[in-house]
């Protein structure tokens, strides 16, 4: 089940998100010593939805361009980082380390109730 406590229970999650379609913090979780707070999880949750809007555009687009399809919707995407990457599925993200994180795990997890 996709929530915000089976998110941090992923191996080395530093933080959890639920978030609006306006990158509006719904709820968060913060492993504890982790540099995340709620001001850079807001920031974090409106880079998310205005990423979603570009890759969106760009996967429109493509299809539209070259008539193939499986582009869109865009579900799922990461920005990956030098000290950590975050993974976002609909209005649902988890923060984890970039070194040694499961993201095949994350996906999995973030895609089970979509």
């Amino acid at each position: 089940m996709r929530d915000l406590t089976s998110l941090m229970a992923l191996d080395g999650a530093l933080a959890a998100f639920r978030y609006s379609g306006q990158g509006e913090i719904l709820e968060s979780r913060c492993r504890e010593g982790a540099e995340f707070d709620e001001r850079v999880l807001d920031l974090l949750a409106h880079a998310c939805v205005a990423n979603m809007a570009i890759a969106t555009m760009q996967a429109r687009g493509w299809e539209a361009m070259t008539g193939m399809g499986g582009f869109h919707p865009v579900r799922q995407f990461g920005m990956l980082g030098l000290d950590w990457t975050v993974i976002v599925d609909g209005e649902y993200g988890v923060v984890l380390p970039t070194t040694g994180a499961d993201l095949d795990s994350a996906c999995a997890l973030l895609g089970a109730e979509a």
